[in-house]
């Protein structure tokens, strides 16, 4: 885990490949058309935010932060932090995933684009 933490290489690539990866596996179960392509994104929103958040808590606690101190500010008082850690790493991992959303329609077999 001092690897992955140590730097900001790592993170940013892990961060990109789930960018890619979220979509790409949403597809997969998603149904097809325009709509539900806009759904898809936003789902994978939702879920690559909540995934970069758990991953700061994750690269806070490899640097040796026990849980206890990363939640000490309160009732809740550590998540905000990290969420907002996790909606700043968007400009990482977002315009991966917009690129990866795209590409979903040549997949499609039923409806076309």
């Amino acid at each position: 885990m001092q690897a992955l933490s140590g730097g900001l290489v790592l993170p940013a690539l892990l961060l990109g490949v789930l960018g890619w990866l979220v979509p790409r596996l949403l597809g997969r179960v998603w149904p097809e058309g325009v709509w539900p392509l806009l759904g898809l994104a936003f789902a994978a929103t939702i879920l690559l935010t909540g995934l970069a958040t758990a991953l700061f808590v994750l690269l806070y606690l490899g640097q040796g932060v026990p849980m206890a101190v990363l939640l000490d500010v309160g009732v809740m008082g550590g998540w905000p932090h990290f969420l907002r850690l996790g909606l700043g790493s968007a400009l990482v991992w977002a315009p991966i995933m917009i690129l990866s959303v795209a590409g979903l329609p040549k997949r499609w077999v039923k409806e076309t684009w």
